[in-house]
């Protein structure tokens, strides 16, 4: 039986595993791999007091700071996936996907996410090759070109307003007539002259050599193609938490979510925090999961000593 469990291996995660050991709270962390979604990224621009680290290095100094406190009060459970959590008697249980059960008396779930993928034809040859998720860690990277965002929802607006402080211009391309995003957003950002926006677009295919060059999109009014050129294409078209095994356990929003209270990241079930992407939070950034999981490992000890 533990204190605490932790599910995942991002900087919430380990994050939260670090404070726990140092609290001396019997802890366990479970994760599938160390990392997070940041794993894949070439170039990490917006680590706070590192001017750049890859996505690899990142994940690698992360295990390493878990693996430091393994130890009488920190057990690191490597390569687990979880597929349910259930309740009985203020007591959570965990089973993996492997068939081994964990039991614990508090739960913080820092999954994180997936990011929805651009669908057309060779989008997943040019992943991380011009095709990038986050506009904050690869942004830089383009300073002075011409770029595209995907989406229509307020991360699409957010991302373009964040490259155009360095781009040359940037288009955002939408699928609908509709934009999502709050009307105050968009209405400031199509009065700068660099932003323009495409409608009603399919996009079917990208194109390049070693690197991304060009976009096609299809009018779904007209039904006529046209291409732009372009090496940085931001695709902003959702995330997908990875939050399948509390589903029936928490309250969730209608993207999927956990709902939590800002204040301590305390979800709607006692003894369940949540921290990072695969939460509610407004805003989700390596930096914030990091400061979300602090917040919620003050608020779980706190709990814990209430509750022994």
């Amino acid at each position: 039986m533990y204190e605490l469990i932790i599910l995942g291996g991002g900087p919430a995660g380990t994050a939260a595993a670090v404070y726990s050991a140092r609290k001396q709270l019997k802890t366990a962390i479970i994760t599938s791999e160390f990392g997070g979604q940041s794993i894949v990224s070439e170039l990490i621009y917006n680590w706070i007091g590192t001017t750049e680290i890859s996505g690899a290095d990142l994940a690698s100094n992360l295990k390493k700071h878990t693996l430091y406190y393994k130890g009488p009060y920190l057990d690191i459970i490597e390569g687990e996936k979880i597929v349910s959590v259930t309740k009985d008697n203020n007591v959570f249980t965990i089973k993996s996907e492997s068939g081994k059960e964990y039991t614990t008396k508090a739960l913080l779930v820092a999954t994180g996410s997936g990011r929805r993928k651009l669908e057309a034809e060779n989008a997943d040859k040019y992943e991380h090759k011009g095709i990038t998720y986050c506009a904050s860690c690869d942004g830089p990277m383009f300073d002075g070109q011409d770029v595209l965002v995907i989406g229509g929802g307020n991360a699409a607006f957010e991302s373009a307003a964040q490259l155009l402080a360095y781009c040359k211009s940037v288009t955002l391309i939408h699928r609908r007539d509709v934009f999502r995003a709050d009307e105050i957003t968009v209405k400031k950002l199509l009065e700068n002259p660099k932003f323009k926006t495409i409608i009603n677009a399919e996009i079917t295919r990208v194109d390049g050599d070693k690197f991304v060059s060009s976009l096609t999109y299809k009018d779904k009014t007209t039904g006529e193609e046209h291409t732009l050129e372009s090496n940085g294409i931001f695709v902003e078209i959702g995330q997908i938490p990875n939050v399948d095994f509390v589903k029936d356990i928490v309250s969730m929003d209608e993207s999927g979510k956990i709902i939590v209270d800002p204040m301590s990241q305390s979800t709607t079930t006692t003894g369940i925090w949540a921290a990072g992407d695969c939460t509610n939070g407004r805003y989700h950034q390596n930096n914030i999961a990091v400061g979300d999981a602090v917040k919620a490992l003050e608020d779980i000890y706190i709990w814990i000593q209430k509750n022994k």
